[in-house]
């Protein structure tokens, strides 16, 4: 072979290298609807006269590459089977659920960079800052990110992804840091090319107390959603906004400037709370045909005909179930938050949820599937 052939063969390894996984799933916004590859999700789906089409049915399942770096409480988080925490297997078996998640006609989930509390609520000293002080990127967090972006991928399922928690954001050192983090991240989806990405700036930016950085206040989160708006890669751009915590209305500063309205339902314990909120959020000025999802909600009577999954998705918005184990529950397998995790579906609250969702969507599991 001459010097000449194998040089272009080595140029076209490099080629192939670079485009060897062209992710095949992109979730776009039109109007109020979601749409995947091109269609809206759902098609032509309505349940009890209610249209179905365009909405994302989701679930909380932010521990998906949750590590804890501080050794004096790691041990906490130990699995009964192993007696210790292990980030990979925690991952691995997360990536092992995703096709059950989808059989039942859940189409997205919330990650974060940085978990969520690892207690159900409550973050006290676990470490898992998901990012390297100066905001630079963390690779053993990462490589656990790429996994599962990839099974969504594969699965044609959208991940709206986080960047920071409460609790967590203080181990970034400076606002810069937090700047930086929020630059890594975004330039690092774009380089891995995936386009089944929603980002998530900050987890309840109105919990202003709770965040050392006051970048992630209501009143200045807005610089980081335009920040995210403002990169474009080959013509795309990444859809972004940040979510506010249970019951609370979003500010008209960051409604003006996102791509969907992020709210969440902890503490209505009544129905009726959720239309309050919902009817309140389609008032803020700057509001205009978007889609709203509440995309965390730890209420549940999945078994009456009026509970807060239903009355979001009768006022056409996106449901999010969170649930985590309750004060005095034992059973490992109860919850989706506390960590360790099991992430199958076992418990009767996720039952009761995935039931519901296969009901409201028409997708049913098949039969080897669901007996899993």
């Amino acid at each position: 072979m001459t010097t000449r052939r194998i040089l272009a063969f080595f140029a076209l390894i490099l080629v192939l290298e670079n485009h060897s996984f062209a992710q095949k799933t992109r979730v776009e916004i039109k109007g109020n609807q979601f749409y995947i590859n091109g269609k809206p999700t759902y098609p032509g789906r309505t349940w009890q006269g209610n249209k179905i089409e365009g909405l994302l049915m989701n679930a909380r399942l932010v521990q998906g590459i949750f590590d804890d770096l501080n050794p004096e409480t790691v041990a906490e988080f130990a699995y009964s089977d192993t007696k210790k925490w292990d980030a990979d297997r925690n991952t691995n078996e997360f990536v092992a659920a995703m096709p059950l998640w989808k059989s039942y006609g859940m189409n997205a989930f919330t990650l974060n960079m940085q978990g969520g509390s690892p207690y159900g609520y409550g973050n006290k000293k676990c470490l898992n800052p998901g990012f390297n002080p100066d905001g630079s990127l963390m690779e053993p967090y990462m490589k656990r990110l790429d996994r599962i972006l990839k099974k969504a991928d594969d699965l044609n399922m959208v991940v709206i992804l986080g960047i920071f928690y409460f609790g967590q954001d203080q181990n970034l050192t400076d606002e810069r840091a937090i700047v930086n983090a929020t630059d890594n991240l975004t330039n690092w989806l774009f380089d891995k090319k995936y386009r089944n990405v929603i980002i998530e700036i900050a987890n309840e930016t109105n919990t202003t107390g709770n965040y050392d950085h006051k970048i992630l206040w209501p009143d200045r989160i807005h610089e980081l959603i335009e920040r995210v708006k403002g990169k474009k890669k080959n013509g795309y751009r990444f859809l972004v906004g940040t979510s506010y915590g249970g019951r609370q209305v979003p500010t008209s500063n960051v409604v003006k400037v996102s791509d969907l309205i992020l709210i969440h339902g902890n503490g209505a314990k009544q129905p009726q709370q959720i239309q309050t909120l919902i009817d309140a959020t389609r008032q803020v000025e700057g509001y205009r045909e978007m889609p709203v999802m509440n995309n965390e909600d730890d209420h549940f009577d999945f078994d009456k005909e009026i509970n807060n999954f239903t009355v979001s998705v009768k006022n056409y918005v996106s449901w999010g179930y969170f649930d985590f184990r309750f004060k005095g529950e034992t059973d490992y397998k109860e919850g989706f938050q506390s960590v360790p995790v099991d992430w199958g579906i076992n418990s009767d609250r996720k039952r009761g949820f995935f039931q519901k969702v296969s009901e409201i969507t028409g997708v049913k599991p098949d039969s080897e599937t669901g007996k899993r």
